[in-house]
């Protein structure tokens, strides 16, 4: 079991992390943008690669 956060927040995304070039990324809407985000690993990575 991993550990327990607690967040006030606004909205949830539930989301996939994705590659991009040396990276990854998560994508969010458009009217996100300007707004305090956190983001929380929730499972293990389905890869091993070396940063």
């Amino acid at each position: 079991m991993g550990n327990r956060f607690e967040i006030d927040g606004e909205e949830v995304l539930d989301a996939e992390v994705k590659e991009f070039g040396n990276s990854a990324h998560v994508t969010v809407p458009k009217r996100w943008r300007g707004a305090d985000v956190k983001v929380v690993r929730i499972s293990e990575p389905t890869e091993n690669n070396d940063e």
